[in-house]
């Protein structure tokens, strides 16, 4: 969000209008093709990735968690490391507003700050639904709200200090617009989260989830222009990669904002722990079978041979009625093992640029088109148009991850 601005720089305004849509449009329709998989499992609202890919690719299904629980666990890492590296800006920006003198040195270490707020995190991680959450997100909305109060205001009146604008334009194509694209497609990705939602939703019948696609799609995608339009019509071409980060921290409205977004990011990471707790469950199943299996192979050896009865399948479980202990283990190892790296570690994007590379591409166009396409081919009720829709949705997420995986070795390759 914070970024389209430069996106937007790196284009023009036009350009950047019509990629912010195109990949809003992408992204929704990946959304749209997930439900339509989820209502092919049963029992019903015990959609995942694993118990979709079951049906569709069952010797690739355990991967494909996997893919997902390193995705959301690798974001989860980043929103830490934000919030250790934002909340000591944010205070300096308090202090500074507020004339309350020098920031005390412990409230400027930014490991203070994340081990502080990881504690306040721990409750929230460990509850069950994503509809548990929901009062939370409301407040991260919120935050959202003041942010783009902040990107307006600041325009028809710039506080003062303000850098001068740049140069503006309605399109200038140039070489940044390589490296700002992908983040305009990964600021929709949300596919994780997808399943969890059909299986909560009191009512949810295809429009209703159609709805609720449009509603998030299109509200994120109107917030992103909003932002992105309004912050290169403040600064222009003198734009930088974090928006907020332009404005002077002279006033508590500005400083206000660097907190909003801390608040933002440190409601979203719940809403990581959840999808990769809920994939890891089903590795974990999926390795208690290959233990079972092996142990039963070695009894049918001790007993002279004798062939084990096989071993059925069951179709997938309710994440949400995860045994105590084990949702107790797995959400304990997430929050301990993200917090050791995000305490050592200050600048992950590296790493991040490949996990979402092909994380974040795999799981929002590749697998839902592939899936769609696997479990609908020969399904009456789904037009040709979908159907091939969905197989050029799996070769687009092809093209991006080939192109966002080069570009991001590219870079490692001409920086050493």
């Amino acid at each position: 969000m914070l970024t389209f601005p430069l996106a937007m720089a790196s284009s023009g305004i036009i350009p950047g209008i019509f990629t912010c849509i195109f990949c809003g449009f992408v992204a929704g329709l990946g959304l749209f093709y997930l439900s339509r998989c989820a209502s092919k499992v049963r029992p019903q609202r015990s959609a995942s990735f694993y118990s979709v890919a079951q049906l569709a690719f069952p010797a690739a299904s355990l991967f494909f968690d996997l893919a997902i629980a390193i995705k959301c666990f690798g974001v989860s890492i980043s929103y830490l490391i934000i919030i250790k590296g934002l909340m000591p800006s944010a205070t300096k920006a308090v202090f500074h507003a507020m004339n309350w003198g020098v920031v005390p040195p412990v409230l400027a270490s930014g490991r203070f700050w994340v081990t502080l707020i990881t504690g306040m995190l721990v409750p929230l991680c460990f509850l069950r639904k994503l509809d548990s959450l929901r009062h939370t997100s409301y407040v991260a909305l919120f935050s959202v709200v003041y942010l783009l109060l902040v990107v307006i205001v600041c325009y028809f009146k710039p506080p003062p200090g303000s850098v001068p604008p740049g140069e503006i334009h309605l399109i200038k194509l140039e070489k940044d617009f390589i490296s700002t694209f992908p983040v305009q497609v990964f600021a929709f990705t949300c596919a994780q989260n997808l399943f969890p939602i059909y299986n909560e939703l009191h009512t949810n019948t295809q429009p209703r989830l159609n709805l609720v696609i449009g509603t998030a799609v299109g509200g994120a995608t109107v917030i992103y222009e909003i932002i992105a339009i309004f912050g290169y019509l403040t600064f222009g071409s003198h734009v930088g990669a974090n928006i907020i980060a332009m404005y002077p921290e002279t006033t508590l409205f500005v400083a206000v904002g660097q907190v909003a977004i801390v608040v933002l990011v440190l409601f979203s990471y719940p809403l990581q722990v959840l999808p990769c707790r809920n994939s890891l469950d089903k590795v974990w199943d999926d390795a208690d079978k290959v233990v079972h299996k092996v142990d039963r192979a070695i009894e049918g050896e001790e007993d002279g041979g004798i062939e084990p009865l096989p071993i059925q399948v069951h179709d997938a479980h309710d994440p949400s009625q995860m045994g105590l202990m084990k949702h107790i283990l797995l959400t304990c190892i997430i929050i301990a093992g993200g917090f050791s790296i995000a305490f050592f570690v200050d600048d992950l994007q590296l790493v991040l640029s490949f996990v979402g590379s092909t994380g974040s591409t795999t799981i929002s166009f590749i697998l839902p088109g592939l899936l769609y396409f696997q479990l609908f081919r020969r399904d009456r009720d789904s037009t040709p148009l979908l159907k091939w829709g969905a197989l050029a949705l799996a070769i687009y997420g092809t093209f991006i991850l080939i192109f966002c995986l080069s570009f991001n070795i590219y870079k490692v390759v001409s920086s050493s």
